[in-house]
């Protein structure tokens, strides 16, 4: 199955998350200003907070919604997946 765009932006975000991490090891090992290290973790924290939020909603906005319209799922079943999804917000 071809990645949609919106997955394909989250992995450029996670992507980017993951330089900064290495940076913020980096810094650690270099002995740099807790404040500054923390300042970075936040920004990695925040950046993979948003990627799982965009995945989240992705989801229901593609497979939930899609399998609803083609009768995939039923209603019980629809609820129960999207109850599951949404606990990762």
């Amino acid at each position: 199955m071809p990645q949609r765009p919106t997955h394909l932006a989250i992995v450029k975000r996670l992507r980017r998350a993951e330089g900064h991490l290495r940076s913020i090891v980096a810094m650690l090992e270099e002995g740099r200003e807790c404040l500054d290290i923390a300042q970075q973790l936040q920004a990695v924290e925040s950046a993979i907070a948003n990627a799982k939020k965009t995945l989240v909603h992705d989801h229901i906005d593609h497979c939930l919604e899609r399998a609803v319209r083609e009768g995939r799922h039923s209603a019980g079943d629809t609820i129960r997946e999207f109850k599951a999804i949404t606990k990762y917000l």
